[in-house]
């Protein structure tokens, strides 16, 4: 004991030297996104701390004192701005990149002041409904997990699906409406666990280290994003350190062990940046179920710098996943699996990409992507017959092996054609080849008179197709306080060979330097997912995919908001929304079922063919966020939706949704308090409150589950009863330390996730073995824990 008080001491005593550590980035146009020299960058509170920008719009600031700190960025001609919450430290260089905008005229202007530079989404052609993150939330918010996906949960309109998967619901959407994109390219689900179509797992393979500032947008989106219908996730890879080398070693219960290292490459501006995770959850035993999880992952971004024929890059994912579910281990509780099967999981995940820019004038550039993504999973699952028995029979009761690989191609245009129009226009082409195969005894009959159910082949196909995503879209400064965005979409899918044209349109105007009010209106289309397009129907004895035909399912987005300034880094918002959705996929005779009501698991229905483009839904809501940004040593944030999601199958009935929790409420806040002698250590305490109503189920029908022998729903009440109320509360405690004399810095953190040991339910179902419908919880008290060391 004595011995840990005199480590702990060391640590504490590094801060009684003062430390410094170095901000730098650059500077660029937002229009026009050209790189800005000449701009005043000063560190706010101290004037003898300042520097100016290069040609490249590149600048660095040296001694910089550690803790959090904010510029001020100005420039003759431009509004000017500041960067708050720079977490500055001893032991890593703070890259960033600041966008200015062309004052409307010679006029005096509004200063403005940006918070954390992200009160603006990235996306210049984004006005309403969307928010901009940056990955130190990641590891700031309690509850995290090192995450995006869970931190966007906090944002108004967005749910998880429960603790053990971090399914993204945007304003009542199912999770297959999400948009994920990596660089400027879609990519399939970046998760470890994945399965086919889905777009959540239990643990994310996308490093927050390694990612830049980033957009996540909620409804209508501009013209660039297509193939969605709920909400989009644009996510871009930081750069590396370009002046010199750097390293990271990091430990942490869900992501596992890290490496990371970074640094210049060349003599023209690149860099590379790299790094390597190996899960040990299962370890530690916060998986949520006895089976032991593995994965790991891989993340790139190699920068080659600026040429004359432009700037190359490379960039790159890849994660690899297993699980093993073996009946005799498991508990009786467990959500995953059950006493009487054995399962078998594998999931790998790649996508890599080439990434060019091309200077074409003054204010025109041409970005080009070139990309390759793989997802594939396997699913092997033995059922003992007669469990338990003398007669106990050992099958294969399901083999799933599902691989799909695109290409994708994109070409962005950009060109500032003055202060007050820039155009855009671009093309997405991906192709896809899905070699898919799932086999089942699940709900079939015995016809080859064995006595148990047959292995019956559902989906088998090796398809080939293309989606084909034109757009262009252009911004308008109308006048100082009015902006226009408008642009249209097209969307070719060659299965159904349907051709969707979709215009886009938002406005924003400032009232005054405080306030402003934003409306958007899009059409959207998104494929049915494929699981549920190439399942097989037996016709006359031949398998059919009889859902090929079916529509893209289309989606109108309505949004209204509005926009306060409530004090310096206070600002509100409010957003009502509408969503218009039609042609989902419904049964052809009177039934409950949609294809709006699929995604929220790991796998798709199975017996849903013959289906027709009649189905109808709607969410509805309002939307409130009060964010104070990080100052004076603190931040907050409080978040409230309240929402209505419905929707009709072929029996004409309005039901509940699966996802209309009808509302959620998050509050979160954090304290930093300096420590040591010269006050460059911090100690910090991070909590976060999540409420929100139970998600709709369809009840189990007991008496047919019994007599059939697996678990039959009561599909004429479909999503009639609600699980109770999800409540969890997390606190979490870290602390900083900056080295006295070197490039050195150590960060611990421990966060205690539900806390209280709240009771959240995972699902009811019929159990096989005792006949009866169990209730199956998730998890409860988990406590995280992390180190990182850079240097």
């Amino acid at each position: 004991m004595k011995s840990i008080f005199l480590i702990f001491l060391s640590f504490f005593s590094l801060g009684f030297y003062a430390q410094t550590g170095v901000v730098k980035g650059k500077i660029i146009d937002k229009q026009s996104e050209k790189p800005l020299s000449g701009v005043v960058i000063e560190l706010i509170g101290s004037e003898n701390i300042q520097e100016t920008s290069d040609e490249q719009g590149n600048f660095k600031i040296l001694n910089v004192p550690t803790g959090r700190q904010n510029l001020s960025i100005t420039l003759i001609g431009y509004e000017s701005t500041s960067v708050s919450d720079i977490d500055v430290t001893s032991g890593k260089d703070v890259l960033i990149t600041v966008s200015m905008i062309e004052k409307f005229n010679t006029l005096d202007e509004i200063v403005v002041s940006s918070g954390s530079n992200k009160s603006k989404p990235i996306n210049k052609m984004a006005i309403v409904s969307t928010k901009q993150f940056s990955p130190e939330e990641v590891s700031r918010f309690s509850g995290g997990r090192s995450d995006v996906a869970r931190l966007v949960s906090n944002f108004a309109g967005v749910s998880t699906g429960d603790d053990t998967r971090n399914d993204i619901v945007v304003r009542g959407n199912s999770p297959s409406g999400m948009l994920w994109r990596v660089e400027g390219i879609p990519v399939p689900n970046p998760n470890h666990f994945a399965t086919l179509a889905t777009t959540g797992g239990p643990v994310s393979a996308l490093n927050p280290n390694l990612l830049a500032n980033s957009d996540f947008l909620t409804s209508a989106f501009p013209a660039e994003y297509g193939n969605a219908i709920g909400g989009v996730f644009d996510l871009g890879f930081r750069k590396g350190n370009p002046d010199e080398y750097e390293y990271m070693v990091s430990v942490g219960a869900y992501p596992g062990v890290e490496v990371m290292a970074e640094g210049p490459l060349g003599k023209t501006g690149g860099s590379f940046l790299a790094a390597a995770r190996y899960g040990f959850v299962g370890v530690t035993g916060l998986a949520g179920t006895a089976a032991q999880p593995n994965y790991h992952d891989i993340s790139f971004n190699v920068d080659f710098g600026k040429h004359k024929i432009g700037n190359f890059s490379i960039f790159g994912i890849y994660g690899a996943s297993n699980i093993d579910f073996l009946g005799e281990d498991i508990d009786t509780d467990d959500p995953f699996a059950a006493k009487d099967e054995d399962g078998y999981v594998t999931s790998e995940f790649t996508s890599v990409g080439v990434k060019h820019n091309l200077d074409i004038g003054d204010n025109s550039y041409l970005k080009t992507i070139i990309g390759f993504a793989n997802s594939g999973n396997t699913y092997k699952n033995d059922r003992y017959y007669d469990y338990g028995t003398p007669e106990e029979n050992k099958l294969r009761f399901q083999d799933n092996d599902n691989n799909e690989n695109r290409i994708t191609f994109s070409t962005l245009f950009n060109s500032k054609i003055n202060k007050k129009i820039t155009i855009r226009t671009g093309l997405l082409f991906e192709n896809y080849n899905l070699d898919a195969n799932v086999a089942s005894r699940d709900r079939q009959q015995d016809n080859d008179g064995d006595g148990y159910p047959d292995l019956v082949q559902l989906i088998s196909t090796d398809a080939n197709y293309n989606i084909v995503q034109p757009y262009a879209q252009a911004q308008f400064r109308l006048t100082e306080k009015l902006t226009f965005n408008g642009g249209i979409h097209g969307q070719y899918f060659s299965i159904n060979e349907e051709f969707a044209v979709e215009p886009r349109l938002a406005f924003s105007y400032a009232i005054n330097g405080r306030n402003s009010i934003n409306f958007g209106y899009g059409i959207h289309h998104q494929n049915v997912p494929v699981p549920i397009l190439f399942l097989n129907e037996e016709i006359n004895g031949i398998p059919t995919q009889t859902n090929k035909d079916l529509d893209l399912v289309q989606s109108q987005h309505f949004v209204l908001g509005y926009d306060i300034r409530i004090a310096k880094r206070w600002r509100g918002k409010i957003e009502v929304y509408y969503q218009d959705i039609d042609k989902a996929g419904v049964e052809s005779f009177p039934s409950s079922y949609s294809s709006l009501t699929e995604g929220a698991d790991y796998g798709f229905s199975i017996d849903k063919t013959s289906l027709v483009s009649n189905g109808k839904g709607f969410n509805q809501g309002i939307e409130f966020t009060l964010e104070k940004s990080f100052s004076d040593g603190y931040y907050c944030l409080l978040t409230t939706s309240l929402f209505e999601s419905k929707y009709k199958g072929s029996d004409g009935i309005e039901r509940n949704s699966p996802f209309n929790n009808g509302y959620v409420f998050n509050v979160l806040g954090g304290k930093e308090f300096k420590v040591g002698k010269a006050r460059t250590n911090v100690f910090s305490i991070d909590t976060k409150f999540t409420t929100a109503g139970g998600r709709y189920y369809t009840p189990v029908d007991l008496d047919a589950s019994m007599d059939a022998g697996y678990e039959i729903r009561d599909d004429a009440n479909a999503f009639s009863q609600q699980y109770d109320p999800y409540l969890r509360l997390d606190v979490k405690f870290g602390f900083k330390i900056n080295s006295k004399t070197k490039k050195r810095f150590h960060q611990f953190y421990i966060d205690l996730q539900n806390v209280t040991n709240h009771t959240n339910i995972f699902a009811l179902e019929y159990n096989r073995v005792t006949n009866s419908v169990n209730q199956k919880d998730q998890i409860g008290f988990s406590p995280d824990f992390g180190y990182k060391y850079q240097f």
